[in-house]
């Protein structure tokens, strides 16, 4: 039987210092589209329980550049697996390294290596069994894996894909592997630094606010960061070291609402894999008490258009930097309220609460609605965390 260990050694990880920034020419490659969510009822559900799941953790170089699809926010990559070739649609996840298929496309290869290592993730949202492959992956031509590990999913629940895209700290991984706990999956930005096809194990992030359900909206650039894609400088954040947080993309920072402090300075998680933007049940109380909003029948809080001409901004000092979110960037975007079984002119905003109090080291989740604002940087290498303003941070586009 191959050990996990053992298929690692070939990839003979080496770890050096390396700037973030990167110039080289960017590749996009091609994507589809297919919505997760035809309601709020699930879209929220969804949320909820990717919110429970990360309290329940167990124990200038070389780049590319790929769009990601919006999939009612949910966003997707494609890849080349195996041989014969075969093409995946994988949903971006950033709070586990584990890269899967199998889930709608069945993996079949002949030059795939079994492990014989059983693995399992539960994302709450989702769920899936296995065993680990070693298997050639591929982004493009020369973002290609010869022998990356891959689970194969015997059984899945509510993925919606093909599989999963990895991209969360590698810590994220430990105890999937069931025969051997303690030990943890690279993900796909490991690999590539590894054997030296990317200079820095960093991965770049762009949203663009979600006004319509036919379009791209997303890309990720593996490696490095698109300099076109933001405005001004990056600014970092170490992770955090509070227990919880500090097992995925955790951060601390303070929020305030005006002149309310909501948090104080704390830790919680940013995530590319929720909708909405959570924060305690105390500083939810807050913010609800401030802007006047009510729960509407849909679980969101509501606001009249005298309200919302009201909304003071929404800041998150994180670092020496505040990062604003604008009246407009608080609201669930109007051409959507049908997905949310709202009128047309109804007034949501897109806070809610994690239904816990402050202090459970988690007392936030950073989730798409402040992604599509910010560019961000998931930067491995130097376990830390960058924002930079976009042309969209204050677009009025909701």
């Amino acid at each position: 039987m191959f050990s996990v260990a053992s298929l690692l050694a070939l990839l003979a990880f080496s770890i050096t210092g390396s700037p973030v920034e990167v110039r080289n020419s960017s590749m996009a490659l091609p994507m589809t589209r297919r919505p997760i969510f035809t309601n709020v009822t699930d879209m929220v559900r969804h949320d909820e329980a990717r919110v429970a799941g990360f309290r329940e953790y167990s124990t200038h170089g070389r780049r590319d550049v790929f769009p990601l699809s919006n999939m009612m926010f949910g966003y997707s990559i494609s890849a080349i697996i195996g041989s014969p070739p075969k093409t995946y649609h994988l949903i971006v996840d950033s709070s586990s390294s584990i890269t899967w298929v199998g889930a709608s496309t069945l993996y079949v290869s002949s030059s795939g290596i079994d492990t014989k290592q059983p693995v399992a993730v539960d994302y709450t949202f989702g769920s899936f069994q296995g065993t680990m492959f070693a298997d050639t992956f591929s982004l493009s031509d020369r973002f290609t894996i010869p022998k990356m590990l891959i689970g194969v999913a015997s059984t899945s629940q509510g993925i919606g894909f093909d599989g999963v895209f990895g991209i969360g700290p590698r810590e994220s991984s430990r105890g999937a592997l069931k025969k051997s706990p303690e030990e943890t999956i690279p993900s796909v930005t490991d690999y590539l630094f590894g054997q030296r096809t990317i200079t820095a194990p960093v991965v770049g992030i762009f949203f663009q606010p979600t006004v319509t359900s036919i379009r791209n909206y997303g890309e990720i650039t593996i490696g490095g960061i698109d300099l076109t894609r933001y405005r001004g400088e990056i600014e970092f954040t170490d992770i955090t070291t509070t227990p919880l947080s500090s097992h995925y993309w955790g951060i601390n920072q303070r929020i305030t609402y005006g002149d309310t402090e909501l948090t104080p300075y704390t830790a919680g998680v940013v995530d590319c894999g929720c909708t909405f933007l959570y924060i305690a049940s105390d500083a939810y109380e807050k913010y609800q008490i401030a802007t006047g909003a009510v729960k509407a029948a849909n679980n969101l809080l509501q606001i009249s258009t005298h309200q919302y001409d009201n909304l003071s901004p929404l800041k998150f000092h994180i670092g020496s930097q505040v990062y604003s979110l604008s009246p407009n960037a608080q609201i669930w975007p109007r051409s959507l309220n049908s997905v949310i079984n709202a009128n047309a002119n109804d007034i949501f905003l897109v806070v809610r609460s994690l239904s816990t109090p402050s202090g459970t080291g988690v007392d936030f989740i950073i989730g798409y609605v402040f992604l599509q604002r910010f560019y961000t940087v998931l930067d491995a290498e130097r376990f830390r965390v960058g924002f930079a303003p976009t042309r969209f941070t204050n677009a009025f586009v909701n």
